[in-house]
């Protein structure tokens, strides 16, 4: 990728070229203006300063991480399908023998610009050291579109291949100059990073689909942060990105703990629960006893009437007992209460494999549940370094606190 400088503001009075002290919408300005005895421009950003360049820091990286897996996926596609063509005839020149007329000028560009990066020492890798790594992603495209034939056996569809490319290319021009990338269009590129992945045969690697995609950065970066794969300040904006369909729909099994489980009973529908029961999904409810000194106490934390919260986990234990009611098997579908002081609330789904998710909120002395930060986990196998056991995460924390909470509870009939 290339690099530009960061977009200047105009002269002040008096400098060639200006007639206005304004600041372009979207540049970031490198100096304030002059002040009353001052000598020249004060050089320092203030605090807004700094919070946008890190907000755009931040987006570019993220788009150039799957800029550059894309890269990396197209240029070892392209090697696959045509050196096999061109390099017994043509040797350590295929790729030029590739490009052809057509694309004369851009595959000499990029002969020179490897051997300027030999004499300069910029080949640190020997694996970079042929001009294939020097392509940029819409030359890649060009080969490929010369030689559709010999593509098209791998592909279903052309055109998707096109048009996710074609998306990827303004985020590509924004990052390789530096400039300002809205997280629209970031959101936009990793959608069609994921979906390009796909049809390129790595979807086992980065997975386009599915409850929770593995994100890129994630992937590089997530031991930093065990097994947590998001943080919201409260469950809103939780569900704003992650509805409930698409925690719970699909689900092969669910265990849950808490007070009430509003996150399940008021935003799943009973009719859906009980679809997802006779699918096969097998359901542990836990709640609160709602005659439990546990409620009571925790109605004095939160200022409520008196009963209030009580009659409110019973109103959701009733309404879980009619959807196990409707079901063939009410043996795949338990609910049972604990009288234990509730410490957290947490929705493990999937738990008992590589793709699951848990949604994991803390009870906080003054805050409901809709108000509590939340944590989403990701279960399963993750990389991790030599100094790092492979269970070190939260997930298996909770997943084996629901499980002694299970064993201590009793059940609703």
């Amino acid at each position: 990728m290339g690099s530009g400088g960061l977009e200047l503001p105009p002269g002040g009075e008096g400098h060639e070229g200006s007639g206005s002290t304004d600041v372009p919408p979207g540049a970031v300005s490198l100096a304030r203006p002059m002040g009353a005895g001052s000598i020249g421009p004060e050089l320092d950003w203030d605090a807004g300063a700094w919070r946008e360049v890190r907000t755009r820091a931040q987006r570019a990286g993220r788009a150039y991480i799957w800029l550059n897996l894309v890269e990396q996926r197209l240029r070892a596609v392209v090697a696959a399908v045509l050196r096999p063509v061109y390099e017994p005839v043509h040797g350590d020149d295929w790729v030029v023998a590739a490009a052809g007329p057509a694309g004369q000028e851009w595959v000499q560009r990029a002969v020179a610009v490897r051997e300027v990066s030999r004499r300069k020492g910029y080949l640190l890798d020997p694996a970079d050291d042929n001009v294939l790594s020097f392509l940029t992603l819409p030359q890649l495209r060009e080969l490929m579109v010369q030689h559709w034939p010999c593509f098209e056996p791998y592909f279903d569809e052309r055109r998707d291949l096109e048009l996710a490319l074609d998306e990827l290319e303004v985020t590509r021009n924004v990052v390789s100059r530096n400039r300002a990338l809205s997280e629209a269009v970031l959101n936009q590129a990793e959608r069609a990073s994921a979906r390009l992945l796909d049809l390129l045969g790595a979807a086992g690697d980065v997975p386009s689909a599915g409850r929770l995609p593995v994100d890129a950065v994630e992937d590089l970066i997530g031991d930093r942060y065990a097994d947590v794969v998001a943080v919201h300040s409260d469950r809103v904006r939780l569900m704003g990105q992650f509805p409930a369909e698409d925690l719970f729909g699909g689900a092969r099994r669910l265990d849950a703990i808490g007070i009430g489980l509003n996150l399940l009973v008021q935003n799943f529908s009973g009719r859906r629960l009980v679809r997802l029961a006779e699918s096969g999904c097998r359901v542990r409810l836990l709640f609160l006893n709602p005659a439990s000194s546990a409620v009571k106490r925790r109605e004095r934390e939160l200022g409520m009437r008196r009963g209030e919260l009580a009659r409110s986990v019973e109103m959701n234990i009733l309404h879980m007992r009619r959807v196990r009611s409707r079901l063939r098997d009410p043996g795949a579908f338990e609910i049972q209460v604990y009288d234990e002081t509730p410490r957290f609330t947490a929705y493990l789904v999937d738990g008992d494999g590589a793709d699951g998710i848990a949604v994991v909120q803390s009870y906080l002395r003054g805050a409901r549940g809709m108000e509590s930060p939340v944590l989403v986990l990701r279960g399963g196998s993750r990389v991790v370094t030599s100094d790092q056991s492979g269970d070190s995460g939260l997930f298996p924390t909770y997943r084996e606190e629901f499980e002694l909470a299970w064993a201590d509870s009793r059940p609703v009939s």
